[in-house]
């Protein structure tokens, strides 16, 4: 679940990078995780190792809010590697950074920490105290708004050799074409796809997850004066 990638050109002083105000606009990238998922993953390894060892895996994502903190969590169903985890903003004064905890079948955890490469649309998170003697990094590449692929590298601790790839998997957002690019209502907590109808006081308003159906029920007031005065700016 690194360092966020810049390209540093010849002579050309980089911009400086705008830090979000909130943790839930930090989060905003990875809106399009929100949903349920169909994964289908394969070991690294020749074409017979990758048949032999492929499973398929469902997942969903969704807003959690612990006192107003928001952070994106997910849940696997009958995953391989595991079972469920949160993704939060951490605030850093020079990078944007974020952390992914997981749980593993086992129940036990692991702790991912990195950057998000804008460019390449890809969060990059590498272990924290993983496995003796190696280095483990997860990437996470969207590719667009109804798919993403996850994958596990690794390499030889101390070193700076490559990462090689141990095992990926595609994921295709369930109900969705793969073509198709969704469009909506927005969601009044998170700003994403709405698909959740919600009401306050006889008026309707829609959230993105069951997690922001919650936290609006929780705050309405909050959520109302907010986009109320996003949409009179806009």
């Amino acid at each position: 679940m690194v360092l966020l990638l810049l390209a540093i050109g010849l002579g050309a002083a980089e911009p400086p990078i705008e830090k979000p105000g909130t943790a839930k606009d930090a989060l905003q990238p990875f809106q399009l995780l929100i949903g349920a998922w169909k994964g289908a993953g394969v070991p690294e390894g020749t074409r017979d190792e990758q048949a032999a060892g492929a499973w398929t895996e469902t997942f969903s994502w969704k807003w959690h809010f612990t006192e107003g903190e928001p952070c994106l969590a997910v849940a696997f169903e009958k995953g391989k590697f595991f079972t469920e985890g949160e993704l939060r903003f951490t605030p850093n004064k020079e990078l944007i950074r974020y952390t992914l905890k997981l749980t593993l079948p086992d129940k036990s955890n692991a702790t991912f920490s990195g950057g998000y490469d804008a460019k390449n649309k890809s969060l990059i998170l590498d272990r924290i105290e993983g496995p003796a003697g190696e280095e483990q990094r997860l990437v996470f590449s969207l590719l667009r708004d109804n798919r993403y692929l996850y994958r596990l590298e690794a390499r030889p601790a101390g070193t700076t050799v490559a990462f090689t790839r141990r095992y990926a998997v595609g994921a295709t957002k369930e109900g969705i074409p793969f073509a198709d690019a969704p469009k909506g209502p927005e969601c009044i907590v998170s700003g994403g796809l709405g698909t959740i109808k919600v009401s306050h006081q006889g008026k309707e308003y829609w959230v993105c997850c069951s997690g922001c159906r919650d936290e609006f029920r929780a705050n309405p007031e909050k959520y109302i004066k907010e986009f109320l005065a996003k949409t009179k700016k806009q």
